[in-house]
């Protein structure tokens, strides 16, 4: 035996499972559940989101029979932070929940240029890639002293660039770069850091060091392809003599002497110049002749 039974809803109940389902810069997805299953008409919800940097409130309405319910909240700012509150349109209890859109993106190719006494700071302009970044809200630099352990504020700027002064010999520094916050400090921009020491002029260490390796390489490498082909061509000049060397050497050989005879054969001076007529005249010899040294 079973019986049905069904309950008289209670339309002062909370919403059920109210969670984010995606947060982007400028919209939160969120979703929840009835306050009781199968709705058999057409419920009034109030979405009342408040702003907690703005010090702003908004209220939408949606009106849906579904049992689980998905919603978008746009307009909403990046980096911003917000209290959600989910409720009946007969003010019955509430579900609440706090949203954290994602914030701005860091700049891109934060690069250092070395000076005689400063230092200069570049960047590529956020609007390239941020829709919702106007140049006029600008950039703040930030500057930390791995030395002494501290943070610095330098500034802001609506450029793509920023001169740093008075930098102390032997302190590495860590600048980063990133939107201006808003607000006493909140609804900040992702931060782009780069490392600067002084032997590293203004690069980070992994990029100061292919940096530097790509320029020796540029250097090296054309000296080591001259010096190649130098003493290739070397080579060349000192192999081309040799064999001149030994041609000549082996045609004088063979011109002067007989391997019939087998003695050496020199002129008998009829093609001596005149100036040599007094000069001793020098026959063929062989091994049998004794040689003697006066």
């Amino acid at each position: 035996d079973y019986v049905v039974v069904k309950m008289i809803p209670d339309n002062r109940l909370p919403p059920r499972h109210l969670h984010a389902v995606l947060t982007g810069k400028t919209f939160a997805v969120i979703k929840w559940e009835s306050p009781y299953d199968s709705p058999d008409q057409d419920m009034l919800y109030a979405v009342a989101v408040k702003d907690l940097v703005r010090k702003t409130d908004k209220i939408y309405k949606v009106k849906t029979r579904n049992s689980t319910v998905e919603y978008t909240i746009r307009k909403l700012e990046p980096g911003g932070k917000y209290h959600v509150i989910v409720q009946l349109g007969n003010m019955s209890k509430e579900s609440s929940m706090k949203i954290n859109t994602v914030p701005l993106s860091a700049p891109d190719a934060l690069k250092i240029i070395t000076e005689n006494d400063h230092i200069l700071l570049f960047w590529k302009s956020l609007a390239l890639k941020e829709s919702n970044f106007n140049e006029s809200r600008g950039y703040e630099i930030l500057m930390f002293d791995s030395l002494v352990n501290s943070t610095a504020y330098l500034g802001n700027t609506t450029e793509n660039f920023f001169k740093v002064s008075n930098l102390k010999i032997g302190h590495n520094y860590s600048f980063a770069v990133r939107a201006r916050c808003l607000y006493g400090g909140q609804m900040c921009g992702e931060p782009a850091t780069l490392l600067y020491d002084e032997l590293g002029a203004g690069e980070d260490s992994s990029a100061s060091k292919m940096g530097r390796s790509t320029d020796v390489a540029a250097v090296v490498v054309p000296i080591l392809f001259l010096l190649l082909v130098a003493l290739g061509a070397g080579f060349v000049v000192l192999y081309t003599r040799h064999r001149r060397l030994q041609s000549s050497f082996t045609a004088f050989a063979n011109s002067h002497y007989s391997s019939r005879l087998g003695s050496a054969i020199f002129s008998s001076g009829d093609d001596l110049g005149e100036e040599d007529d007094e000069a001793p005249m020098i026959t063929g010899f062989s091994d049998d002749v004794p040689m003697v040294i006066a």
